[in-house]
């Protein structure tokens, strides 16, 4: 896959931090080559977070992040911090700007705290060089740059290079499934639902690494799912489906077929299957007036029959015989407290990054509130999620 195609959930995401007129967004500009952010030695010139998903060598396909000052001020001021410490749930490497003349100041010393909370690598960046010798004795992760003179700026790249590779790892949606010659079958359902005139990100990494195994994917819609396994002359090592349709699948593809969802590979992708496993559990729990979140990660036009907001909903209330009460977020939008939660239901998380993703778990999970995730959830509730889980038991 060509590195400017890599969708921005797969990105490293760099986060710049800093007070407002450490020049910040200079620095930004110089790291990226590009005038992405507007500069001005008017405090507060970046008002909202601005992200752009870019290749910067040596690093590769990234997401940088430039962000308010951490010192704003006013009801408008603290909004925007609120936005900036959101930031940092998505967060995979932090660039924290200061003010060589000023020095650190306690703000920063905070943010740094949260960074070391967070377990986020950052690097301390000194700008301004070019008007003061910085007097600090430099710690490993600190360094001297110049947003004007573009001293130390290459220096900077390569020592977020060294941590953003240590935030990659080698996973797999399916890979490490299948071997050279198996038969994938990809079950797609094409609805009202389904974007036009493409599939979707989980779709597209799964059918991309049953290419690069050399294995065969067969396409097919529901409807054309039966006869499609009857003219295969070799049974498919496995059946891959979308979550909505998992139980009118189940009923076609034979039990000496391994089958599970998008949904579930993509989960273990992102090392969260266990967590959602567990939470899956707690749909058996509900009660009427129970509260449950249903978060989407993307933001899409609503359907009259949207999985979300209509289908689960409906799937849920028949399941438990309970009317619970529900609550809906999208994109960006998820909630610090989680307490009056009973359950979240999360979507599969494919537009968010790992550190986003793994960011919200861990706030449900600070607070005692189960998460699953909607593949596991409609697994669970349709008795076919120990099947569904059984292609990891034979790896």
């Amino acid at each position: 896959m060509s590195l400017n195609l890599t969708a921005s959930a797969e990105r490293v995401h760099i986060g710049f931090f800093g007070l407002r007129n450490a020049g910040k967004s200079s620095v930004v500009n110089a790291v990226t080559g590009q005038s992405l952010a507007v500069v001005s030695d008017v405090k507060g010139t970046t008002t909202d977070p601005v992200k752009k998903a870019m290749e910067i060598l040596p690093i590769g396909p990234v997401v940088i992040i430039d962000t308010p000052g951490i010192d704003d001020e006013g009801e408008l001021g603290e909004k925007r911090i609120e936005k900036t410490l959101e930031i940092l749930r998505k967060t995979d490497v932090a660039v924290l700007v200061v003010d060589s003349i000023k020095g650190k100041q306690p703000e920063d010393e905070k943010l740094i705290s949260v960074f070391n909370e967070k377990n986020i690598p950052y690097i301390v960046a000194f700008n301004k060089s070019d008007l003061q010798s910085v007097p600090y004795e430099l710690k490993e992760n600190e360094i001297i740059v110049s947003a004007v003179s573009g001293d130390g700026i290459n220096a900077l790249k390569e020592k977020i290079g060294v941590l953003a590779k240590s935030k990659v790892e080698q996973k797999f949606v399916v890979a490490d499934l299948i071997e050279e010659g198996d038969i994938v079958v990809l079950c797609i359902p094409i609805d009202e639902s389904a974007p036009k005139g493409r599939i979707i990100l989980p779709q597209q990494l799964t059918l991309r690494e049953i290419l690069d195994c050399n294995a065969t994917a067969v396409c097919c819609q529901p409807s054309e799912l039966a006869d499609m396994l009857s003219v295969l002359s070799n049974k498919p090592r496995l059946v891959i489906t979308d979550s909505q349709v998992f139980g009118v699948v189940s009923k076609i593809v034979p039990e000496d077929i391994i089958l599970t969802s998008f949904s579930i590979l993509m989960a273990r992708y992102k090392g969260e299957l266990s967590t959602l496993v567990d939470g899956a559990e707690a749909l058996g729990r509900i009660k009427t007036g129970d509260k449950i979140l249903i978060s989407e990660g993307c933001t899409h036009h609503r359907q009259c029959n949207d999985i979300g907001t209509v289908k689960l909903p409906d799937w849920i209330r028949k399941y438990t015989g309970a009317e619970p009460e529900f609550s809906f977020t999208s994109g960006g939008e998820f909630p610090s407290d989680l307490r009056d939660f009973s359950l979240v239901v999360h979507c599969g998380g494919c537009m968010l990054n790992e550190r986003e993703m793994k960011s919200r778990l861990e706030i449900a999970a600070s607070q005692g509130v189960p998460v699953v995730n909607y593949g596991v959830a409609i697994a669970n509730m349709n008795g076919i999620l120990a099947r569904s889980l059984e292609v990891f038991e034979l790896m």
